[in-house]
């Protein structure tokens, strides 16, 4: 593929960082990765990924997208100890008071750390000619010339030049509103979804060959709101361990002590998490580890009037989801792709460029964001914008979950919506709407 610029400049070297240098290398001759982060050697969590150490969920699309731009990397992370896993029969989802129908969907589902996923993927683009990334290096600021940006200035007084900048801050993008701002140029409309998410995370030992009762080799599980706040997740990783997340929304929070951590587990309503808990021993005394997430966040760059020339925002940098929904890695991803896609058309790192990448992006995140906003309105405490209709679409939506627990059809479908396979008009279809009113009767919760 033809060049379309010399030089281009990641901000961020996490997951969204890296997957856009590797789009980026193709298309430009030199790709330069930045991180203030002390980027390690293995697969260890990091200062700047405050939420590494808890669960994180790879959805199948994220994957299949990954593989096309790292081609076996779903070998590599397998032979490292990722868990394969089918979706349907291998992940038990305790949801609205029972459990989904279990069904073999022949998909593809990889169970990992994301530690251990970052650091395959970073090797892998270290590995490429032209990517250079630099740890331990903070941005300052930006520099511009008629009306486009045209470098980075780091803290340590270095310009670098450069046709375009992406932004993959993360949630940190505050910094670069300012930078944009001090040059004359505005700031993306924000708005924010007041969650008050909490958890906290256990890690132990899962002895080779190891499942929880009923044969899972993954357990999610969410109470029935609006009550009950809580939610759970069990999942087989690398290492021969058990990752176990326990929290919830609006200070359903999981105490970080081991009996506190245990008697919530107690009170949740499945046995499954209680049981493997009172029967693995942890990886190491004490390991406890809680995050918390106030508020989800969109920034809506596709309502500039006029983007700035030579850079663009991706992942959390644009749209930060609750972290219990497990969509950010996935959604950065696709992101990238769109990024990659906007440039072969454009050829250049223009305003018009930049425009269209962010309807692009705008139409990645819309799914997500309205499956994501949608479950957390389903408590009163939630305060935001409320989408448009959010109170039907719940009350439907709850009526196929509830099929789910009797019908594969309609466990199918919401496995598909929530991989982001399929969009969630596929919910209302007119097959899946009779099939789910009438299955919906028979669950055992209903």
């Amino acid at each position: 593929m033809a060049t379309i610029g010399g030089h281009a400049v990641v901000i961020g070297g996490s997951m969204g960082g890296l997957v856009a240098a590797r789009v980026l290398a193709r298309r430009y001759e030199r790709v330069t990765v930045l991180d203030r982060d002390s980027l390690p050697g293995s697969a260890e969590d990091r200062k700047g990924v405050p939420q590494s150490g808890h669960a994180h969920a790879l959805l199948i699309s994220g994957r299949m997208k990954l593989e096309e731009l790292f081609p076996g990397l779903t070998h590599e992370l397998i032979g490292g100890g990722a868990v394969p896993f089918d979706p349907g029969s291998d992940l038990l989802f305790h949801q609205m008071g029972a459990h989904r129908a279990r069904f073999t969907s022949g998909k593809l589902g990889i169970s990992l750390s994301r530690a251990f996923l970052e650091h395959t993927v970073r090797s892998r683009v270290r590995e490429l000619p032209n990517v250079e990334i630099r740890d331990r290096t903070a941005v300052g600021g930006l520099t511009a010339r008629a009306a486009r940006v045209t470098g980075v200035q780091t803290d340590a007084g270095d310009t670098l030049p450069t046709d375009l900048v992406v932004d993959a801050t993360g949630r940190r993008a505050g910094r670069t509103d300012r930078w944009l701002e001090s040059l004359g140029w505005e700031a993306p409309e924000t708005v924010t979804v007041k969650i008050d998410v909490g958890y906290t995370t256990r890690l132990l030992h899962r002895p080779p060959g190891d499942r929880l009762r009923d044969g899972a080799l993954l357990y999610l599980l969410a109470t029935v709101p609006p009550a009950d706040k809580r939610a759970a997740a069990v999942f087989a990783v690398e290492g021969n361990r058990w990752v176990v997340t326990l929290g919830g929304w609006h200070r359903a929070h999981t105490p970080v002590d081991p009996d506190g951590f245990r008697e919530f587990a107690a009170r949740l309503p499945s046995p499954h998490i209680a049981e493997l808990i009172d029967r693995a021993e942890p990886v190491e005394a004490g390991d406890a580890r809680k995050f918390t997430y106030p508020q989800a966040r969109r920034r809506y760059f596709e309502k500039l009037r006029r983007p700035v020339g030579g850079y663009v925002a991706l992942g959390d940098a644009i749209c930060s989801f609750n972290p219990l929904y497990g969509q950010g890695m996935t959604v950065a991803t696709l992101e990238a792709e769109a990024l990659g896609r906007t440039l072969d058309r454009y050829r250049s790192a223009s305003s018009a460029m930049a425009r269209s990448y962010y309807r692009a992006a705008a139409q990645v995140i819309a799914t997500p964001w309205q499956m994501a906003t949608g479950g957390d309105f389903m408590y009163p405490e939630t305060d935001g914008p409320r989408p448009f209709g959010v109170g039907l679409i719940n009350r439907y939506v709850k009526r196929v979950m509830l099929a789910s627990h009797v019908s594969a059809d309609a466990h199918r479908v919401m496995l598909d919506m929530q991989h982001l396979l399929v969009p969630p008009s596929a919910i209302l279809h007119p097959g899946t709407v009779v099939r789910s009113l009438w299955a919906a009767g028979r669950s055992p919760a209903a």
